[in-house]
């Protein structure tokens, strides 16, 4: 298979729109000429082959860079997606706390409903005449209530304190996304940049 044929063939497959297919149509273009003017003199020649090596050390150039920023890309993206994991996490473990306090919540306030109804009929005993055991009974009840009042106000804190981290997590993967769309965005441009670079004007040929 002759030079021209392997050339050809990459021309053919190269697809990914980093300039490779121009710069190598460039090169084929300069050793065909090259090929088929064979009285240059040695200095044409030289400059033709001064040429041909730049342009090939450009592509080579692009293919070593573009390796690197794939890597760097992809270390950088499964970082991302490390941190996305672990928020996905925690924010599922706040949920499941934020559930848990709701229901005792709604516990408490069956509780408090039904010492309310207790404190109305405490009410109606202090009425009556005092004796040992409904004082007893009144005292013990009040006590009850007071504790069920202190839990269901721990509770409600509780409550709000889990919404709030709820709503940190919340922000904190949003915020991640948008990490990760401008990641992505910065590597097409950065990829747009390489193009520019190796598409550049090639150096003047130095004189004799």
């Amino acid at each position: 298979m002759s030079d021209e044929e392997v050339i050809r063939r990459r021309l053919l497959i190269d697809g990914d729109g980093t300039g490779d297919d121009r710069r190598l149509n460039v090169i084929l273009k300069n050793l065909t000429k090259w090929v088929n003017t064979p009285d240059n003199s040695a200095i044409d020649n030289q400059i033709i082959l001064d040429r041909i090596l730049w342009q090939i050390g450009l592509c080579e150039f692009s293919v070593k860079r573009s390796q690197i920023l794939t890597k760097t890309s992809a270390k950088q993206l499964e970082k991302y997606h490390q941190i996305q994991e672990r928020f996905e996490t925690e924010i599922a473990k706040t949920k499941d706390s934020i559930e848990e306090s709701k229901s005792n919540l709604k516990q408490a306030k069956i509780w408090k409903q039904n010492h309310m109804m207790y404190d109305l009929l405490a009410n109606t005993i202090v009425g009556h005449p005092a004796r040992k055991e409904t004082n007893e009974m009144l005292a013990n009840l009040q006590s009850e209530l007071q504790k069920l009042k202190e839990q269901s106000k721990s509770l409600e804190q509780k409550l709000d304190l889990r919404r709030k981290q709820f709503h940190v997590l919340v922000t904190s993967a949003n915020q991640l996304r948008v990490m990760l769309e401008e990641a992505n965005n910065e590597e097409s441009n950065t990829n747009i940049s390489l193009i520019d670079i190796t598409n550049s004007p090639e150096p003047e040929p130095m004189s004799e």
